[in-house]
């Protein structure tokens, strides 16, 4: 008898250091956390404007594109697939990441679809499309699929691609996330921190931006289906810059701020360093963890807060991302966090003057005239914003071919890299 209680109770006592253990066990499974960009370019009116923003790929050499160019022919090829396509571009969808993190190896299927644009780009390789058929253009890619992605134990000996483009998609690398590992389609393994891809759409952003006609004023309206809970003004023209915080918009909801001229130019660092801690806090609250807001921002910061120009950052909810990219993992994970921002470009009544009067200076002026309304062009800070400001310009200009013609000369001279040892040659 005394056996048997002895049995049984060591056997309570196996079962309750079990039932301890596997309390104290991390949940089974994985965790996906993501983060991403949609950039709008709006005109002082508030209108949304049409765009290609595939004239810089910043990228490394090293990721796909939907032209499968080589890498030193991927910018004009992916500018000549934008033309070709006639694909309208209202937002570029710029950096997605998705993270996973896990305490055992997984393994999971991903698919990201996006109903209203195209993917042109994108790290590790993807599930090829159908070939097309003979004289059929290939299908436009909607949709990713990573098939058998491998969710790899944080070691310290794993190697990701790299190369010496300076990209800032390396920073995105700098978090806690697991590496992941995807066998491509010839069979060479492709380790990266996250899967990654970008691309174009035809929608408008939910948040529209106005400016009065004496640019004095900003007014950003909430015309989405759901509340914007946290955004930022940031001015930077001439070296002077201004931030202003705006808190929730609910849907439908108006608020109008004062456009200031701007802080001194040397109080900019701190300034910088204001708006970014406000950006991450965003992004936690959002969902993220601090070490991904971290890497968001410094992939971001150059664009964000050195370009100059003016515009809106805020954060978009979670409803409208899944809506905008419905995602599905297979398994499902235990948690998961999506977290967009979009920023609002806007090009205010003060800039389209300048480019106006630049624009005119440049058609009746002689080639040193020409050669020095370039480098004003340069200097107004459009970036890669000025062709959508260009075509306003036309579309709204003189009606003749003369006008239109030397505007787009102007623009491609403009949107050259700057040769300082070799001057500008115009007929």
């Amino acid at each position: 008898m005394k056996k048997i209680l002895l049995t049984a109770t060591a056997t309570a006592t196996l079962v309750h250091a079990s039932q301890l253990f596997a309390a104290a066990a991390p949940a089974p499974g994985y965790i996906a956390h993501e983060w991403g960009t949609f950039t709008s370019v709006q005109a002082a009116d508030g209108k949304q404007m049409e765009w290609n923003p595939l004239t810089v790929s910043e990228l490394p050499t090293f990721v796909y594109d939907v032209t499968g160019s080589a890498p030193k022919d991927r910018n004009a090829n992916l500018r000549t697939f934008s033309i070709k396509s006639t694909f309208r571009t209202l937002q570029r969808m710029e950096t997605p990441v998705i993270y996973f993190y896990a305490d055992t190896p997984q393994t999971v299927d991903v698919s990201v679809k996006f109903p209203q644009g195209i993917v042109t780009e994108w790290y590790p390789q993807a599930r090829a499309l159908p070939k097309p058929k003979l004289n059929v253009m290939a299908p436009l890619r909607r949709e990713l699929q990573w098939d058998r992605v491998q969710i790899l134990p944080n070691a310290e000996n794993i190697t990701f691609p790299g190369d010496t483009s300076g990209s800032h998609y390396y920073s995105a690398r700098e978090t806690a996330a697991n590496p992941v590992r995807i066998a491509n389609v010839d069979g060479a393994l492709e380790t990266e921190k996250f899967l990654f891809y970008r691309g174009i759409g035809n929608f408008r952003a939910p948040l529209t931006v106005t400016v009065s006609q004496d640019g004095r004023q900003l007014t950003v309206k909430n015309e989405g289906g759901e509340p914007v809970r946290h955004a930022v003004l940031y001015q930077l023209q001439e070296g002077a810059a201004s931030f202003q915080q705006i808190e929730a918009l609910s849907p439908g909801e108006t608020k109008t701020f004062s456009l200031s001229p701007g802080a001194k130019p040397e109080s900019l660092g701190g300034l910088r360093d204001q708006v970014k801690q406000s950006l991450r806090t965003a992004l936690v609250q959002a969902g993220l963890y601090e070490r991904e807001a971290a890497a968001m921002v410094k992939t971001w910061d150059d664009s964000w807060l050195n370009e100059p120009g003016v515009r809106v950052l805020y954060t978009l909810s979670r409803d409208w991302t899944d809506r905008t990219l419905p995602l599905q993992l297979s398994p499902a994970p235990r948690g998961i966090a999506r977290v967009m921002v979009g920023r609002a470009e806007v090009i205010t009544p003060g800039m389209e003057l300048s480019l106006l009067h630049q624009t005119e200076r440049y058609v009746q002026g002689d080639a040193a005239t020409k050669a020095e309304v370039v480098g004003n062009v340069r200097r107004l800070g459009f970036g890669r914003f000025l062709e959508p400001a260009m075509r306003r310009l036309v579309d709204n200009g003189p009606k003749n071919r003369e006008f239109s013609s030397r505007s787009f000369e102007l623009l491609n001279a403009a949107s050259k890299t700057e040769d300082t040892n070799k001057p500008l040659a115009f007929e």
